[in-house]
C-alpha cells in the first residue's frame, strides 16, 4: 500500500510526483486480491464535502459482490504499481447472482470497478489502467462491458472519453456500455 513520505528509489522522488507514463499497469497477484476491498471502498463516490461512510459498508451485499471470493474464471484485474506499491486498480466480474452490480445489463457482460488512491488521482492512471482492461477483455473475447457513474462524477467524462455510452440514465447514475 501506499505510504507517505517514502521516496521513489531511483531518483529521490516522492510518489506524489509520479506520473502515468510511470505506472507499470500489471496483472492483480491472487495474494493481492485482498486490497480489492480497501479499492472498493475507495471509489465509492462522495460529493464535495460529504462525510464518508463507515468502511463496513462495503461488507453490504450490494457492494460486497463486486470483490466476495474475487479469483473465479470470469474475474479479471489490473493494478497500478510504482516502486513495489499499487496505487490503483481496476477489475471487471460478470454479476450474474441474486444480487446484481449497480451497473449490470446482462448475465454475460462484466461489469467496470475502477479505483485510484486518492493522492495520485487526475494523473491519468485511471484511465491508463482502463485502457488496458478494454485490451484484455477484448482478448478474452468479450463483446461489451459496462460501469455505472455517478453524475457528478468528474469520471463520467473519462469514461465518455474510452467510448463508453449512456445506455440508461437512472436517478443518480448512469448506466453505461462500451462495445469491445
Amino acid at each position: 500500500m501506499y505510504e507517505k513520505g517514502i521516496e521513489y528509489q531511483n531518483n529521490r522522488r516522492k510518489y506524489s510526483d509520479l506520473t502515468a507514463d510511470e505506472i507499470e499497469i500489471r496483472l492483480i497477484k491472487p495474494e493481492e486480491y485482498p486490497l480489492l476491498k480497501e479499492f472498493l471502498y475507495d471509489a465509492i463516490y462522495l460529493p464535495e464535502g460529504a462525510a464518508a461512510p463507515p468502511r463496513e459498508i462495503v461488507n453490504q451485499p450490494e457492494l460486497a459482490v463486486y470483490i466476495t471470493d474475487f479469483g473465479q474464471p470470469d474475474d479479471l484485474c489490473m493494478v497500478a504499481e510504482a516502486c513495489g506499491h499499487i496505487l490503483g486498480a481496476a477489475w471487471t466480474r460478470i454479476l450474474a447472482g441474486k444480487v446484481k452490480g449497480y451497473g449490470n445489463v446482462d448475465d454475460h457482460t462484466p461489469e467496470f470497478a475502477i479505483s485510484v488512491k486518492k493522492e495520485f488521482r487526475r494523473q491519468g492512471i485511471g484511465s491508463k489502467l482502463m485502457q488496458e482492461m478494454i485490451v484484455l477483455l477484448k482478448n478474452k473475447g468479450y463483446e461489451k462491458v459496462s460501469l455505472s457513474v455517478n453524475k457528478d462524477n468528474y469520471a463520467y467524462r473519462m469514461y465518455q472519453k474510452l467510448g463508453f455510452q449512456v445506455l440508461r440514465e437512472q436517478d443518480e447514475d448512469y448506466l453505461m456500455v462500451l462495445a469491445l
